[in-house]
């Protein structure tokens, strides 16, 4: 298909109806990639504060206004956490101010201004001589510079600064000497577009280009002439006015000069370009930046400086050799798309021979000899990070290098070194795969685009349609709409209303980065071993979006993901007059939904984690905009988890003993209170030995840390489950107890009041138990063993895919879908076992020994072929 074609089928045609991420890798089982992979992405909404750096702040306790130098301890946007000097490693009086309204000065500001500097109390206790340390926080160099808290600039991202109407200058594609400006039209998280001066009114096909703010080819007015570089239109402007002309233009755009204060925040975050060992006529290998589709051969055409040189794709036809070759592009040592010869072959991708090649087979050694020339060393190319987050089959969003403004859904095929091949998804016709570098500033994470308000291209249709059978957890306080409004007119009103939201991603509607903080105590309804694995923090972005991001992340961490849902599901009475989202669990195959309600602004953020975190009987500082560096301010590790439960949780009333009359019959309720003893006695030993076989990071004295009272606790939090969802289990539980455990002659009891808690302790425990430590009784002759397990791979590489495709081969092919929801790899499969089996899939007993029994199967299969 020729390029022209392409181009004119790069525009989808996109559906009216609306799409949403979280619904699509649902109906696609896909993953999306970490939104830590996008680099670029997050030095953009970075301040340049760094903890560690030194201040001077007014003394809060004073009543006359004295200052005191301060060191960072963490940021989050605009809001910084603060300890004065003189505490040391003491955190009782850190302390959090908004960089837009405290008084903050850099080190040194007071002396100049001859103001006052003078401790508070706290300090003043410690030290005795308190002038003595001022002098040494004063001499030490390490003070926040005076641009990120003064003037206009105090407390902008480098995105905030590039604002519509400025004009920057970019570096010509194909001449590293050339120069010329251009206008910034929009700005779209950092993405901008900019239009070339001089080509007002022409078509945007000719002067409209998009580059992200941290392309090295960009820069602020005044560059050019402080480099000396030559003021020219590209080449393809130039034919659009007369030399005249464009020399009217230069006039008026080259006049401005750059503001240094701006230019200091403005380059902050760009990483030194590495100088170069490449020479004229070198081979390589390349990727032609405007048509991503192959790796062909190419040359360095042209050295500029140490830092870049002209790469010029191979072009052998006879029109193409007169002028020149084929099409160039700049390049510097660490530009994506370039590779040493071989490489293609190395990492078995295919290699596209040069326009006009004669020949069926492409051989590098013998197009060297052809050509005269030799290939570019290994040494000239960046060696390949051996860590790499993004892997096949994973989805993010893209930029259309045929379409530059138009960004898609899109699903990474193939990963090799640095460089992924990726499917735009939402084309009228589809487009060959694009290759991007891994670290390509044209990749987005998901929902980019909804987060900075600008369209996203995306599949007409759900590649999966099928209907899907879904439970809705409506409880008495679950708000519902009214009578008066159809579901179509709640619908819109929702999407309006985040439509409206996405558009705000900065100022008051920015959510600062909320950490996970997996140390602090985890309560009964998170999972710990799953909190420890969720990213180190969420954000910054818009505060529904990353709220809902951060809630999404802890009902998938918790036990029973349906339990954590109806918690966090929206009051009858709206406490923050937020943003009601609609938030999903799955949980034992089944689909939960609610409504949470989302707080829109940034300084509700903080007291929405605190309290959502008490709502879930976990450590108040279990996640929120602060990062919790070594031990936790609530002192979380060292109370037991009945102690914390009564001082954060919530309060419950415990039914001690039976209830008045239940002693009628005294001999049957001895029998009763004997046999529960026994029961809850067999229940510990069991949950003391499932404990101890599973992998635990809680540190010494953590409330994890003791069996009994977990059980203990784990009974009252049971005690109020009363949905729809709670009474299934129940049921299945019970009947399958009563089969297992049901004993021969049942003596007569007095009636009692019906506790269903208890109930499912003593249906579940007789049978785990008994079933455990009695062997079973022989009801058919012994079965052959199975035939030895061969592995064609280790199971420590294997993915989430690998492990569902071997379930899917065994005879527990129905329980595939769990290792699918709950991402079991390679790595998680070697470490289960029959307690941890039980526990996080929520299997009987019966299932679970057959499923150990194949997990046991590879575990050998590892271990004889791979383990040496």
């Amino acid at each position: 298909m020729s390029l022209e074609a392409l181009e004119s089928d790069a525009d989808s045609g996109q559906d009216v109806s609306e799409f949403n991420w979280d619904d699509y890798l649902e109906e696609t089982g896909a993953l999306s990639v970490p939104h830590h992979a996008f680099k670029h992405v997050d030095q953009g909404l970075e301040t340049g504060l760094t903890p560690g750096m030194k201040l001077e702040v007014c003394v809060r306790t004073e009543s006359e206004t004295a200052y005191w130098v301060a060191t960072i301890i963490t940021t989050c946007g605009q809001l910084l956490l603060l300890r004065y000097e003189g505490y040391q490693d003491d955190r009782r009086a850190d302390f959090w101010c908004d960089i837009m309204t405290a008084d903050l000065h850099p080190i040194g500001w007071s002396k100049q201004q001859g103001r006052p500097m003078k401790p508070p109390e706290g300090v003043r206790e410690k030290h005795q001589d308190w002038e003595a340390l001022l002098e040494k926080a004063l001499a030490e160099s390490c003070s926040v510079p005076a641009s990120l808290l003064e003037g206009a600039q105090r407390g902008c991202n480098p995105i905030d600064l590039l604002s519509p109407g400025l004009n920057v200058e970019l570096v010509d594609s194909q001449d590293a000497g050339v120069v010329w400006s251009a206008v910034i039209e929009e700005n779209v998280g950092g993405r901008l577009r900019l239009r070339y001066a001089g080509t007002d009114g022409l078509p945007d096909t000719q002067s409209i280009t998009w580059v992200f703010y941290l392309d090295p080819l960009l820069h602020l007015p005044g560059w050019a002439q402080e480099h000396s570089c030559t003021l020219r239109p590209p080449a393809a402007l130039l034919p659009l006015h007369t030399e005249a002309e464009w020399e009217e233009v230069k006039k008026t755009v080259f006049s401005q000069v750059q503001d240094s204060s701006i230019s200091e925040e403005f380059y902050r975050d760009r990483s030194a370009i590495t100088p170069h060992c490449f020479t004229d006529g070198m081979k390589l290998e390349a990727v032609d930046p405007l048509t991503p589709f192959t790796i062909s051969p190419a040359t360095v055409a042209k050295v500029f400086n140490d830092k870049f040189f002209l790469v010029r794709m191979d072009d052998m036809r006879d029109e193409a050799q007169k002028e020149g070759g084929g099409r160039s592009f700049l390049c510097h040592r660490d530009s994506p798309g370039i590779f040493p010869t071989q490489w293609s072959l190395k990492n078995g991708v295919k290699l596209s021979p040069p326009p006009g090649f004669q020949g069926q087979d492409f051989d590098w050694a013998d197009y060297l000899k052809q050509c005269e020339a030799e290939a570019a060393p290994q040494q000239c190319f960046p060696p390949d990070p051996s860590d790499q987050c993004m892997k096949e089959s994973m989805m993010l969003e893209a930029v259309n290098p045929l379409c530059p403004e138009n960004i898609h859904v899109a699903t990474v095929t193939k990963v090799k070194g640095q460089h992924m091949w990726i499917r735009l998804e939402g084309l009228k016709q589809a487009i060959p795969e694009i290759i991007v570098h891994t670290d390509s500033m044209d990749i987005f994470p998901v929902s980019w685009c909804e987060t900075n308000g600008y369209p996203l291209q995306h599949p007409c249709k759900p590649k999966v349609e099928k209907q899907k059978k879904v439970a809705v957890v409506q409880p008495e306080k679950h708000r519902v709409p009214s009578k008066d409004s159809s579901p179509d007119t709640t619908k819109q009103l929702i999407n309006s209303s985040q439509a409206e939201i996405a558009g705000q991603a900065n100022g008051k509607y920015c959510c600062p980065k909320i950490y996970f903080n997996h140390r602090c105590f985890s309560g009964p309804y998170l999972n710990k071993g799953r909190i420890a694995e969720l990213p180190q923090c969420v954000g910054p972005g818009n505060c529904v979006l990353v709220l809902k991001e951060v809630l999404t992340l802890l009902i998938n961490s918790a036990y029973k993901p349906s339990r954590v849902l109806r918690e966090l599901q929206l009051d009858q009475e709206g406490r923050w007059q937020g943003h009601g989202e609609t938030l999903k669990a799955k949980y034992k195959g089944k689909s939960y939904r609610a409504t949470v309600e989302i707080v829109r602004t940034a300084d509700q953020v903080a007291d929405f984690c605190r309290k959502t975190c008490i709502k879930l009987e976990c450590c108040p500082n279990l996640f929120g905009p602060r990062m919790v560096l070594e031990r936790c301010s609530e002192n979380c590790s060292v109370l037991t988890k009945t102690k914390y439960t009564y001082y954060y949780g919530k309060k419950k009333s415990r039914r001690v003993g039976r209830p008045p009359g239940g002693h009628s019959n005294l001999e049957g309720g001895v029998k009763r209170r004997g046999r529960r003893r026994k029961r809850r006695k067999q229940l510990f030993v069991h949950k003391k030995r499932r404990s101890s076989a599973s992998v635990d990071n809680t540190p010494a004295g953590s409330p994890q840390g003791s069996g009994d009272e977990e059980d203990l606790d784990e009974d009252d939090s049971l005690s109020e489950d009363t949905g729809s969802e709670l009474q299934d289990e129940l049921m299945d539980d019970s009947e399958y107890s009563e089969k297992k455990s049901q004993p021969p002659t049942p003596s007569p009891s007095p009636p009692e009041t019906p506790r269903p808690t208890r109930r499912r302790r003593k249906a579940r425990s007789p049978s785990c138990s008994d079933d455990e430590n009695r062997p079973p009784s022989p009801k058919s002759p012994r079965t052959e063993v199975p035939p030895k397990l061969c592995l064609d791979s280790s199971p420590l590489e294997w993915s989430v895919t690998d492990v569902v495709r071997f379930i899917r081969t065994t005879d527990c092919a129905p329980l595939a879908r769990i290792f699918m929801d709950q991402e079991i790899d390679g790595q998680a499969l070697l470490l289960l076992n029959l307690p941890t089996v039980q526990e996080c899939m929520d299997l009987k007993l019966g299932p679970a020994i057959k499923l150990c029994h194949h997990i046991e199967r590879v575990k050998l299969a590892f271990y004889q072929q791979f383990a040496s």
